[in-house]
């Protein structure tokens, strides 16, 4: 027996797992870590979850919000998002303003080495999820 026997399988075992790349996946939420450059405030809470017919829903940090969307392989787009109209406190307003634009600047997706959902932009930096 040879050897290098362990390293062979292990390579093979590795090979086989990078050949499947993730998928975004509907009906699943996503819950947002940064929004470009910026982490969220502490103890907020926004998400995403795609819905099977193209539509988009989740917590904007203070307010519900939804939009449809338009996803072809890694193009991804968002139509003007609405949410409800409840006021919170201001840096949580201005987060989710921020969020929400966003969100209209979406045009593809990826994940990125540790397994984040990243939403891009057409430049700068992404908004960055985690899977719930």
């Amino acid at each position: 027996m040879s050897r290098n026997l362990p390293l062979v399988l292990l390579a093979s075992a590795l090979t086989g797992c990078a050949g499947t790349a993730p998928q975004l996946q509907t009906e699943h939420a996503y819950r947002v870590e940064w929004i470009g450059e910026r982490p969220l405030i502490d103890r907020s809470h926004l998400s995403i979850t795609f819905a099977a017919d193209g539509r988009a829903h989740g917590n904007a940090g203070c307010n519900h919000w939804f939009a449809s969307y338009q996803l072809d392989g890694e193009r991804l787009r968002f139509e003007s998002p609405g949410s409800t109209r409840r006021m919170c406190a201001p840096a949580l307003m201005e987060q989710e303003q921020r969020f929400l634009a966003a969100l209209e600047k979406v045009e593809r997706w990826d994940f990125n080495s540790i397994g984040q959902l990243q939403l891009w932009p057409v430049s700068g930096k992404p908004i960055r999820l985690w899977a719930d």
